[in-house]
């Protein structure tokens, strides 16, 4: 695939990143919204086809496209399906001009110091090989940080900037995704800590590759705006974090030069039993809503 118009894409074009990439410790809870019930199904395989349907009904919905979509972030199951005989990632690209990006991490180890790391990825090289042969432009993995302990925060970055660069060496681009949970007892505490240590590693990042930063919507307005102008820094995007969609973008709106990453806030509105022209007129709906929170800053 065209690597360097994807490129073009991630860096110049208005639009959000939809993340698709819900997987076995959350897709019970993504189906249940949908309306799907847990006794729909006995096995993970039954629970993970059920998910693809609705994935392949979100990215086939007419509205799903690259003029307000930049980008989706894929399950390793969702990169390695098909959508009307065509891989998921080669779809995305070529019919709707949709970037792909494939999740890696693998969950996260018990809360310490404040904060979860990522647990070990053993199957990271097979993942990357995989993710550059279907053509896959970025990846991206999540840690977590619930409280402003400066040891537990700066370990968290350590960790992704580290994962980062493995995943640079394959000629992907690293999504860093360490969230403050929207509800740590001191949001902006620990934004302000996770601000200083990200500043902190991409000023002293080896060889000349970009990354993109994924983090919590900040408390303090515009907290990131130096690493979104950072020469290292493709793009910084924002997770919902659980903000129900009407909040969420009028968070994000306040913060110039950020766009979304939304999961949960993009699909609330969609149900298993909506009609084809329900569920894409709400998905549409979504779409416009929250591009206009990626793009409008007053």
């Amino acid at each position: 695939m065209p690597v360097g118009q994807m490129r073009k894409n991630m860096s110049e074009n208005a639009g959000f990143i939809a993340a698709l990439d819900q997987s076995g410790g959350s897709t019970p809870g993504a189906l249940r919204h949908y309306g799907i019930p847990d006794s729909a199904y006995s096995t993970d395989a039954q629970m993970f086809a059920l998910m693809h349907e609705m994935r392949v009904r979100v990215i086939t919905a007419p509205a799903f496209t690259g003029k307000k979509i930049l980008a989706a972030i894929l399950f390793e199951q969702t990169m390695n399906g098909l959508v009307k005989d065509t891989p998921v990632p080669t779809y995305l690209w070529r019919e709707k001009g949709v970037v792909p990006f494939l999740k890696v991490d693998k969950g996260l180890e018990p809360e310490a110091g404040g904060v979860q790391m990522m647990k070990p990825i053993p199957t990271l090289e097979a993942m990357l090989d995989q993710a550059v042969s279907k053509g896959i432009y970025g990846t991206k993995a999540r840690s977590v940080i619930r409280l402003p302990e400066r040891e537990g925060v700066a370990a968290i970055v350590k960790q992704q900037f580290a994962l980062a660069e493995q995943v640079a060496a394959r000629g992907l681009v690293p999504i860093l995704e360490p969230e403050v949970l929207i509800k740590s007892p001191d949001k902006a505490g620990a934004e302000a800590l996770l601000h200083d240590e990200l500043h902190r590693g991409l000023d002293a990042l080896p060889g000349d590759y970009q990354v993109m930063i994924k983090v919590s919507i900040p408390e303090k307005a515009d907290l990131y705006l130096d690493l979104i102008k950072h020469p290292r820094v493709q793009r910084v995007v924002a997770l919902s974090g659980g903000y129900p969609r009407d909040e969420a973008c009028e968070r994000l709106a306040k913060n110039h030069g950020m766009i979304a990453s939304f999961s949960r806030a993009l699909l609330e509105d969609l149900r298993y039993t909506m009609t084809d022209a329900e569920f894409d007129a709400a998905l549409a709906k979504s779409i416009d809503q929250i591009y206009a929170a990626s793009t409008h800053k007053d």
